[in-house]
Formats: C-alpha cells, structure tokens, sequence
C-alpha cells in the first residue's frame, strides 16, 4: 500500500506480479462494513478494522500527535503518533498507517519492535527451570538489590528495533562468581525496559517529539519492577493504564465510533483512566552508566554468526 494514497502501490504490483483485481478495496479503520451472517449474530454490523499495535494506540486513546504506547508482550511494539506527517524513518524504525476514522484524514505513526521481551521470562521459566511460573520473576529478581553488573542481551533470532542485525545472537554479559539466579533473573526484566529505551530514543530522533508519558499496556505490564525500572531507566513518567489489555478495548472504540455508540474521540478520552504512574526514582549518573553497560552489552551480540 502506498502511505501517501492509501491505495495499492502500481509499481509494487507489477514487480510483484499481483493483478489488482485479487486485493480487497482499502478502506478505513473505522465504518461499517456490512453484517455479520452466523446465526448467534446475524446483523450485528461490522464496523472495525485496526491492526494489533494499532488497536492497542486506539485503546490507549493516543489520538494526538507525540502520544505513544508500549505493549509489553512476549516482544515490544512501541508506536507513536505522528499525525498526518509520513515520517520516514532514518534510525531504523518503520512508517506505518496508525488509523484512519471515517471521513477523516489518515493518521500516521512511526513503530519499533523488539523481538524478544517476555518469551525472555517463558525462556528462563521453560529452558532454564528457574521459576515454574512466570509471575514468580519478579518475587525471584526482588531477592537483589540490582543486577550484579549482568546484562542479558536476548538476540535469539537476530537484534529487531533499531538495529536489525539478523545474525546478532544471545548473549549474558558482566557474570562473576557473585552472580546468581536473581542477577539474572532481574537482568531479563531490565533487557524489556532498556530495548524500550533505545527504541524511544529512536523515535524522538525521527519525529522531533520528546516523549513526556509512555503508556504501557500488555501482560508484562502487571510487575511492577519491570514498570518502575523502565521509568528510571527511561527518566520519564511510565503510566499503566485501568484496562490493560488495550488491542480488544481499540477495536471496539473503532467499532463504537463507526455505529454511533460514542459520540467522538473526546468520549473516548473520557474512557482511559489511570491506573498507576511510575517516576523516575534513579539519579542521572548512575542512569547514563547502566545503559552504557547495556549498549556495550548489545555490541557484543552483533555478527556472531558469519555471512
């Protein structure tokens, strides 16, 4: 699709060789677009169509350019607003559609995704047996005070959002004989909240938006050492919303929207509410050397495997 018509891309069907005829026609995020037919709800209209991390900045109501969200699930999908502006991105993030509500213009967003963030914690719960649930992560990496110099840098499948190595590899980095389970244990927590961070940092530089508020939603959202670290690391408000798992909730706002259920977006804005806020907590010195470890971390990963 073409970001500028939001129509289907002339050059890319041909080098492609898809007969336009075959697609389906393009059309907005938010209006009916016919009944459903099954018994149980016939003639209920369908009337919303958003993607997963574009649902999830509906239900996050991140109606307005520079509002931006992260969903904490087994990756990380960050998207920010940036309005009606195509920001292409030049620190290796994709340009994407974030919605278009009916009889409006489209609104765009720039997204960054990390590959591995909570399948990190079904990692060390499956592989490792360190904890037979993952919600015991938390009680495990409360046990120390930090994380004993150990950085997890979890490239199991090459590096995603923004440096897209694909034959980055795993690695734990900074172990010593001091080094336990709870080192790593909160070094996997803390891997989520500083792959946000680079991911963050890539979207100001792109958009020109310093981002005050990140709104999280998603299952990792819950542990709240992940949530406080992220506001430390970050050195921004972190704020979790009442309802957490926001993609169901986005859809259903398109769909209330197209119907007439809700009057507007303010109405949708009315809806949000908080449900903790997390500040900063860590002071500036020792913010700038963690991440530093981190990223020296990271390049230790790059082109493990050779071409």
């Amino acid at each position: 699709m073409d970001l500028k018509t939001l129509d289907w891309d002339e050059d890319l069907l041909r080098a492609f060789g898809i007969p336009r005829a075959i697609l389906p026609e393009i059309r907005s995020s938010c209006e009916v677009y016919g009944e459903a037919k099954l018994d149980a709800v016939r003639g209920v209209p369908v009337a919303g169509i958003l993607g997963d991390q574009q649902a999830a900045l509906v239900g996050q109501t991140c109606f307005n350019a520079g509002e931006a969200k992260n969903t904490y699930g087994t990756g990380c999908f960050l998207l920010m607003n940036t309005g009606g502006d195509i920001v292409q991105s030049q620190h290796g993030l994709l340009t994407t559609v974030a919605f278009q509500f009916e009889g409006q213009p489209a609104s765009y967003a720039l997204e960054g995704s990390v590959a591995i963030t909570g399948a990190l914690v079904q990692w060390l719960r499956d592989n490792l047996g360190l904890i037979a649930k993952s919600s015991e992560i938390e009680a495990l990496a409360q046990q120390v005070d930090d994380n004993g110099g150990v950085y997890f840098v979890p490239a199991f499948s090459g590096l995603y959002a923004p440096y897209w190595k694909h034959n980055a590899r795993g690695v734990i980095a900074g172990l010593t004989r001091y080094s336990n389970k709870s080192h790593l244990a909160r070094a996997v927590l803390e891997a989520a909240a500083f792959q946000t961070r680079e991911v963050v940092e890539a979207m100001e530089k792109d958009s020109g938006v310093r981002l005050s508020v990140l709104r999280t939603d998603g299952g990792m959202v819950e542990n709240e050492l992940l949530m406080q670290f992220q506001a430390d690391i970050l050195g921004r408000t972190v704020v979790r919303p009442a309802v957490k798992e926001t993609t169901a909730l986005g859809a259903a706002y398109a769909a209330g929207l197209a119907t007439g259920f809700y009057a507007d977006l303010d109405e949708l804005r009315a809806q949000w509410s908080v449900d903790q806020v997390w500040e900063p907590r860590m002071d500036t010195a020792r913010r700038k050397k963690m991440f530093g470890f981190w990223q020296k971390a990271v390049t230790r990963s790059f082109d493990w495997l050779e071409e």
